[in-house]
């Protein structure tokens, strides 16, 4: 059973009928910006683009603008499927006419594409969840506002979770080796990043003399 989310400014019968004989859990909140900062959890989403066709590619844009790390299916009337374009940024369409057993396939072979992709394009580690192909990085499903050296520090550690890297290895391996600046450029950096983590600020650990390191949870330190 998927979590699916339908934005939409109708009734919720009236979206796509044949989702509701199906038994994943659907959720439905209206296509706006502002719904968009404290939506549910979801594996999935639809976004109903039956009426207003000029809003509806706003929302898809700004949906993928925004990091999307969900698959996108826009649910379209016939009528308007000459207005879909690759500029939407959908990973699928679907008539709002369709059966449920047409919902089902398409349902299951987008969240399957997404997991495929996420698996070379995404690191889970910690309640973090952070998105190389659009340099995104979520902390329990909460965007995180990073400048590119913050997201690429992160990055780094996430991906050696454990390991102790000293002051002059983030520089090399995050700045580049042709970086002039002094190691206190790590220590800013770094200072700035557990700022916005918040409560999770303890997932950059300090090793006193040496450097630092992402410490992860204990379960994923047993697989280690």
């Amino acid at each position: 059973m998927a979590q699916l989310l339908v934005l939409t400014a109708s009734a919720e019968s009236e979206v796509l009928p044949a989702l509701g004989l199906l038994s994943h859990r659907v959720r439905y909140i209206a296509a706006e910006p502002a719904s968009l900062v404290n939506a549910p959890g979801h594996d999935l989403v639809f976004l109903d683009a039956r009426k207003d066709l000029a809003a509806s590619k706003a929302m898809a844009k700004l949906l993928n603008a925004t990091g999307l790390s969900a698959p996108l299916i826009v649910i379209i009337a016939e009528g308007g499927l000459a207005a879909l374009n690759s500029e939407w940024g959908a990973d699928d369409i679907i008539l709002d006419s369709a059966g449920p057993a047409e919902i089902e396939t398409r349902v299951k072979l987008a969240i399957s594409r997404s997991k495929e992709v996420g698996q070379n394009d995404t690191i889970n580690a910690s309640g973090v969840v952070i998105d190389e192909a659009s340099y995104s990085a979520k902390i329990h499903g909460r965007p995180l506002d990073l400048t590119y050296k913050e997201f690429e520090l992160l990055k780094f550690l996430a991906q050696h979770p454990g390991r102790v890297f000293s002051r002059d290895q983030l520089l090399s391996e995050v700045w580049g080796y042709d970086y002039f600046g002094g190691t206190r450029t790590v220590d800013v950096h770094i200072r700035r990043l557990r700022a916005k983590l918040g409560d999770l600020e303890a997932l950059i650990g300090t090793v006193r003399n040496v450097g630092y390191r992402f410490n992860p949870s204990d379960s994923e330190l047993a697989s280690l």
